[in-house]
């Protein structure tokens, strides 16, 4: 039993990651079925604060520049064979609303970790993901900038507490995880989290046609974010599952510990959901 994708919708935007992230999103149209979109989408330079906090200058060239750059990495990319898309881009802001319509109306979005050094990344602000996230409730695949070119989703880690946050994100992964070869179950107790717990989603899996090992680290001797980045890398997974915790207020966005860590350091992809 295996779940098309049906829909993968890609964010693009003039930051040099960005072929990386459209050519995963066609990787998993490939493999899953489907169809994929993109949407090119950034805040105008005019509406970007200046070093003295208000919005800077109307500088058109500014966004001319990123829309073509991202234009040509989606240009550069699409001409090697795989899935088609057609180029298309928001026109409406705020940023994170205007991609969150179209992203609604997706399965799965695949999203950028903000690279802070590269100059042409302006447009996106950092938490841009976690925004998008809230705002569709779905889950989002955020890539590290620090460039992916492997097939996602052969040796997966599912990073799982007992939260409605952790069972979203793995009933999103579910077509991911039944196409894997391995999966891995990690736990960790923090004080509140029961026994088991582990071995319970590895029967719900099971039951779902996907065999999983659990890997039970007891009792959290260190920050989960740490210990995480430390088990995906022993596993040799190439995706992580996990719920994106925290809240909203007054559209602020105020992550778990686990998620801000990951998000800062990731050195895979994410799939996350709030």
């Amino acid at each position: 039993m295996s779940d098309p994708l049906n829909q993968v919708l890609v964010h693009l935007d003039a930051a040099d990651a960005c072929a990386d992230r459209l050519a995963v999103g066609r990787q998993l149209v490939r493999a899953h079925g489907g169809a994929l979109s993109v949407l090119y989408a950034a805040t105008p330079a005019y509406l970007e604060p200046g070093p003295d906090g208000m919005p800077g200058a109307p500088y058109n060239r500014v966004d001319d520049e990123r829309r073509a750059k991202a234009r040509a990495a989606f240009d550069r990319v699409m001409a090697q064979p795989g899935p088609a898309a057609e180029w298309a881009q928001a026109d409406t802001y705020p940023l994170a609303a205007a991609f969150a319509r179209h992203g609604q109306y997706a399965d799965l979005l695949v999203l950028g970790q903000r690279n802070p050094a590269d100059p042409n990344a302006g447009g996106v602000p950092a938490d841009f993901p976690e925004d998008v996230l809230h705002a569709t409730g779905r889950a989002g695949l955020i890539v590290p900038y620090i460039g992916w070119n492997r097939p996602v989703g052969r040796t997966v880690a599912i990073a799982w507490r007992e939260s409605p946050e952790a069972v979203r994100a793995v009933a999103a992964a579910l077509p991911l995880l039944r196409k894997a070869a391995m999966t891995h179950v990690l736990t960790w107790r923090s004080g509140r989290e029961a026994d088991g717990a582990g071995e319970r989603l590895a029967r719900y899996l099971a039951a779902h046609g996907v065999a999983a090992r659990v890997h039970d680290g007891g009792r959290a001797g260190a920050p989960i974010g740490e210990l995480l980045l430390s088990r995906v890398a022993d596993v040799g997974a190439d995706l992580l599952v996990m719920g994106c915790f925290g809240h909203s207020r007054a559209r602020e966005w105020l992550l778990g510990g686990a998620s801000r860590t990951l998000l800062a350091a990731m050195t895979v992809p994410v799939l996350m959901a709030h």
